[in-house]
């Protein structure tokens, strides 16, 4: 037998089978045909691997989006990836936006209170870009690859093995379907008294064989399966690193605008005013028990709290004690740095902005804000 007539040989049989298992199946679903079931085990296994690549995919997807909403660098990304590639690096949203406050800060001048308050800006908003970065590589390594792998390498042999499953019980019924009309047939030639047929028997060992094929392949689909938790159990260790690598960036943005914020409270004039209508003199603590202030936010409420003492301190041209409320850290030589609870001596000067005093301990001196402060009777 030359090698031209087995590939023909091969050819048929497998058309044979292919054909033999779509004429199954379409009876199958017509009601035609008895399918063997799968036991339910088996079932609910196969039931929480595709529940398992369905959710799996779609987080993976939707942390792709939260991590880089520009579908365009998305595909980019992609497409490196599948080169086997490094992407090239480019300038993320928060740093651009860094960038060009700083150049328009310099433009307009860093001695000027905006060109200040613009680098100011600027400069931690690049801070920004860069925990946003690390979070997006921290995320991608720990959190994106582990679930990645899962539906392109686990879940693919998954599917592979359950398709075998599939087929062989569709040989397996198909073999059935032989039998019973092969029984059908002894029936009739056992009332012309006439002799047992050889395909009879032929169909019993297909019986046989495609049933010890399929309990096999139902066994090695079983095995993997079962894999399926250890699969969850590894998804939730990287659940938890990406959580915590969204903390550390959240922690650090919110540092980055707290300093941002004590810098800015000693820059702005009490004429730049909020779009809300607050004033935007000082950086203000959340909650202000006590404070002085004759136009002093109270929190981001925009709760207003104020005291007949200042104005009268102002009016005169003398001196009270006041105890700190809070840590303040000067943003230049002109004011005075404060730590919460100690005492200092404050008074006014005319023409002074309405939301800060002079502040005097010992021989230091220097601008302070009034919603740091509570004045001493």
């Amino acid at each position: 037998m030359n090698i031209m007539d087995f590939n023909v040989k091969k050819l048929a049989a497998d058309a044979g089978t292919f054909l033999s298992r779509a004429v199954q199946f379409t009876e199958e679903k017509l009601g035609q045909a008895e399918k063997t079931e799968l036991d339910a085990h088996l079932e609910n296994l196969l039931s929480k691997a595709e529940c398992t690549k369905i959710w799996t995919e779609k987080i993976m997807k939707q942390t792709e989006v939260l991590l880089q909403p520009n579908p365009n660098a998305r595909i980019e990304e992609f497409v490196y990836e599948k080169l086997d590639r490094k992407a090239p690096s480019r300038v993320n949203n928060p740093e651009l936006l860094g960038q060009y406050m700083i150049d328009a800060g310099t433009e307009f001048g860093p001695g000027t209170a905006y060109g200040n308050a613009l680098i100011k800006c600027g400069e931690t908003q690049k801070r920004i870009g860069t925990a946003d970065r690390e979070l997006i590589q921290t995320s991608a390594l720990n959190f994106l690859t582990p679930l990645r792998n899962f539906i392109e390498g686990d879940y693919k042999t998954i599917a592979k093995e359950r398709k075998l499953l599939q087929n062989k019980r569709l040989d397996l019924d198909a073999a059935k379907t032989r039998l019973k009309k092969a029984k059908t047939a002894e029936a009739k030639s056992s009332q012309l008294n006439s002799a047992r047929p050889e395909g009879d028997n032929m169909s019993e060992q297909e019986v046989r064989i495609t049933q010890s094929e399929f309990d096999r392949q139902a066994e090695i689909t079983r095995l993997l399966l079962e894999g399926i938790s250890s699969t969850h159990a590894h998804h939730l260790r990287c659940l938890n690193d990406f959580v915590e690598a969204q903390m550390t960036y959240y922690a650090q943005c919110y540092q980055y605008m707290l300093d941002l914020q004590k810098q800015l409270g000693s820059s702005f004039p009490s004429s730049y005013l909020c779009n809300n209508n607050h004033n935007a003199g000082t950086p203000v603590p959340s909650a202000l028990p006590n404070v002085i202030g004759s136009s002093a936010m109270a929190s981001t409420s925009g709760l207003v709290i104020s005291s007949p003492n200042i104005s009268d301190l102002k009016e005169s041209s003398g001196s009270r004690k006041a105890r700190v409320l809070y840590d303040y850290d000067a943003a230049n030589s002109t004011e005075l740095s404060l730590l919460a609870d100690e005492v200092i001596t404050v008074f006014s000067i005319i023409g002074m902005d309405s939301d800060w005093l002079m502040g005097e301990r010992g021989n230091q001196k220097g601008k302070v804000p009034i919603t740091y402060l509570e004045l001493l009777n």
